[in-house]
């Protein structure tokens, strides 16, 4: 299970010394029923599904990834993969962009976003985050 970035993911994301726009493409695996045990105070009275739990983390990180450039590109409902392993699934994919890896990091580390962050901890299982680098057109 993965669900936050290791050092050493940040450290090779600098490491890449990336200049210009990102985009990150985001698996997640979501919980049957969200687990708010960890956030009690974003705990909605009645328990919610985990695509519930982190449509409450989009509608609240929207204003602070949109506050540093960035944009939701996609959000697209997944399955089981058509190439891949037939037991691995992935209920939802997104790509989120950024006009620059300090932007990422401005959004990603800004208190009031993290203040809701709970939403898709309670949400989501499992998570893959890949930072893109769009290639230039042939």
């Amino acid at each position: 299970m993965h669900l936050d970035p290791t050092d050493e993911g940040v450290r090779a994301l600098l490491d890449r010394r990336i200049d210009g726009p990102i985009v990150m493409l985001n698996l997640l695996r979501l919980r049957a029923v969200a687990d708010y045990s960890g956030f009690p105070a974003l705990a909605p009275p009645t328990p919610i599904t985990g695509r519930a739990a982190y449509e409450r983390y989009v509608a609240h990180t929207r204003p602070f990834l949109e506050a540093t450039g960035g944009s939701v590109v996609l959000i697209g409902e997944g399955g089981v993969f058509f190439v891949g392993p037939n037991d691995e699934r992935w209920d939802l994919a997104l790509l989120v962009r950024q006009n620059r890896v300090a932007d990422f990091f401005s959004f990603a580390t800004n208190n009031a976003y993290l203040a809701g962050v709970g939403h898709r901890t309670a949400a989501v299982e499992d998570t893959r985050l890949l930072p893109l680098v769009e290639l230039p057109k042939p």
